[in-house]
């Protein structure tokens, strides 16, 4: 359901692999959302939340040293999206889900929005600049 799709490809083969593996921790949430088998999801959820921020550092990171190598203009303005993501990840409260199923279905349906709206948005509006 969420992947790679061919309005997403910047033509920067390391971005769009980074880009692949953002969609398939999306595909992994939307997963974990709908799994009604599993009805306490606070560690898989733990561990994915935990997995996205460590990845979108390492995705960051090698975003800007490309921007910087090019010598973009609008560097700074991409570099505090990128900060004002990673404060939001760091907003979703892990400590009030641990126990209630219904809070913790609400957490994970609120990561899924928030990340692929973000995503999809920064990619076609934010990073597709930089590739014109």
């Amino acid at each position: 359901m969420y992947e790679m799709k061919p309005e997403y490809y910047t033509g920067i083969k390391a971005i769009d692999q980074e880009h692949t593996r953002l969609f398939e921790l999306a595909q992994e949430t939307y997963e974990l959302m709908n799994d009604e088998l599993l009805l306490d999801k606070a560690e898989s959820l733990t561990r994915l939340l935990s997995e996205l921020i460590d990845y979108t550092k390492t995705h960051f990171s090698h975003e800007e040293a490309y921007l910087e190598s090019i010598h973009y203009a609008q560097k700074a303005a991409h570099v505090a999206q990128h900060r004002k993501f990673e404060d939001s990840l760091l907003e979703f409260d892990l400590n009030l889900v641990d126990d209630d199923p219904e809070s913790q279905d609400e957490t994970v349906s609120n990561l899924l929005d928030f990340l692929v709206n973000w995503l999809i948005n920064h990619i076609q509006k934010v990073d597709m600049l930089y590739v014109k």
